[in-house]
């Protein structure tokens, strides 16, 4: 008997996901009609590059993790562990990259690179084991491996409660006395994809 291959969002998966969530509050459909359909079913599987990005975008403004990506993109030329291992670590500086996590992402690319973590395996693993595994490497807490669910594994159900930008929206959509971890409890099964439509109301 085969593994395992948990659910990930597809594009029927997600037209039931926008159904869904638009029935559970006009907060909700309101955002739906507002930004269309959500495109998270349709992200390239590029497992290394989500979750190096999840690292740059960390502690920071999309705006600024966007340019530090571009400078990065433009140094590395190939994102991928061995285009990354190629680069003089005062260069990854350079392209504005803290020590600290120039070091995450050589570390990354390493276990990538020797195998010792295997991205594909990841597909049969439950959300909480995928995290449990990512958090043991240098420089990777929840709340990026929770990014690495949604954007790499296109998981449907994730919901981060320490993401700032989701705690902001729920104050702005649903009142400032709104708790992101009860409004969230109407949008299950599909977390993901309503926090898409919560960073897409910030961005608008």
């Amino acid at each position: 008997m085969g593994r395992a291959k948990y659910c990930v969002l597809s594009e029927r998966a997600s037209r039931i996901a926008e159904k869904h969530l638009g029935q559970s509050c006009a907060v909700m459909q309101r955002l739906v009609t507002t930004h269309g359909h959500c495109p998270l079913a349709k992200r390239e599987y590029r497992p290394f590059q989500t979750l190096a990005t999840a690292i740059i975008s960390q502690q920071l403004s999309a705006k600024a993790a966007d340019t530090i990506e571009r400078r990065v993109l433009d140094l590395v030329m190939s994102f991928t562990p061995i285009g990354f291992l190629e680069v003089p670590f005062d260069a990854l500086r350079e392209a504005g990259l803290s020590s600290a996590k120039a070091r995450y992402i050589l570390e990354l690319s390493k276990r990538v690179r020797d195998r010792r973590l295997d991205f594909d395996s990841m597909m049969h693993r439950s959300d909480e084991d995928v995290i449990s595994e990512l958090t043991g490497i240098p420089g990777i807490g929840r709340w990026t491996a929770e990014m690495f669910l949604i954007f790499g594994l296109k998981r449907p159900n994730v919901l981060s409660l320490g993401d700032a930008g989701l705690q902001r929206a729920t104050r702005l959509l649903y009142g400032d006395s709104a708790c992101l971890e009860s409004v969230g409890k109407a949008w299950r099964p599909y977390c993901s994809v309503a926090s898409w439509y919560l960073w897409r109301h910030l961005d608008a």
